[in-house]
């Protein structure tokens, strides 16, 4: 059975706030006909968030979400230990390999990226943000962090998880998947072989938190115009030297 939100008022503020943040400036109308509501109730909404600081309404009558949702986000993530553990060894890990690295964390059938260290080192910038969300099926981290995890864990993930060809390189087929965590074990890292994005190749590995149950992984990321084979072997040992000393030298 699908599960409601027992405030109802906070599930329509809540929804009104992701729709702003995710859409930018909108109109009333707009904004009602979105989320199937009334314009009188929308209205309560956004007079509600613009009393919290979270919206604003702008000259020419339309909403916008403002940054405070950004400061909630920053001061989360200071909180965070694992990320203030892990950030220097991202550093290190971007300055070594010239190359976008990210620091992602397990929630349910996704992966969110809690930190990003970007390569200025070359002209094309991931698109990827802190904070957003990735499937586990078709991401190197998601590949990363299955493979160390049970037959039946596998099973149920896939399972809630909507599969879909994100590229002509996704893999959608179970078995299939299954024989790709298998290589995964075998050679202690995983491969995003552009299934994610088109263009773009990613290394992987998982991190275990200190229960020893994998919680976080971390990948490098390069457009796949760099990322031949020889590019393959180099980035899997920096990143599994990474991912030792991690582990040998923090708690996460």
């Amino acid at each position: 059975m699908e599960e409601k939100n027992p405030i109802q008022v906070a599930d329509r503020l809540f929804h009104t706030l992701e729709l702003l943040s995710s859409r930018g400036e909108m109109g009333l109308i707009e904004i009602s006909s979105e989320l199937s509501l009334h314009k009188s109730t929308v209205h309560r909404l956004l007079n509600s968030l613009i009393f919290l600081g979270y919206a604003r309404q702008r000259e020419d009558g339309e909403y916008q979400a403002t940054y405070k949702i950004l400061d909630l986000a920053n001061q989360l993530a200071s909180n965070i230990d694992a990320v203030n553990v892990v950030r220097p060894y991202l550093r290190e890990l971007a300055r070594k390999t010239q190359e976008t690295v990210h620091f992602v964390e397990l929630d349910g059938v996704e992966a969110f990226y809690v930190d990003k260290v970007e390569s200025y080192a070359n002209s094309i910038q991931m698109v990827s943000r802190i904070g957003s969300r990735i499937p586990l099926y078709c991401t190197a981290v998601g590949k990363a962090m299955l493979a160390c995890m049970s037959g039946g864990e596998v099973a149920d993930i896939w399972e809630n998880s909507h599969i879909v060809a994100r590229t002509s390189k996704t893999i959608t087929n179970f078995e299939h998947f299954l024989e790709e965590l298998d290589a995964v074990k075998n050679q202690g890292y995983a491969l995003d072989n552009e299934e994610n994005e088109a263009g773009v190749r990613c290394i992987a590995v998982s991190l275990r938190d200190y229960l020893g149950k994998v919680r976080y992984a971390l990948s490098i990321s390069v457009p796949s115009a760099r990322m031949d084979q020889e590019r393959v072997r180099e980035l899997a040992r920096c990143a599994i030297e990474i991912q030792k000393r991690i582990q040998r030298e923090v708690r996460l």
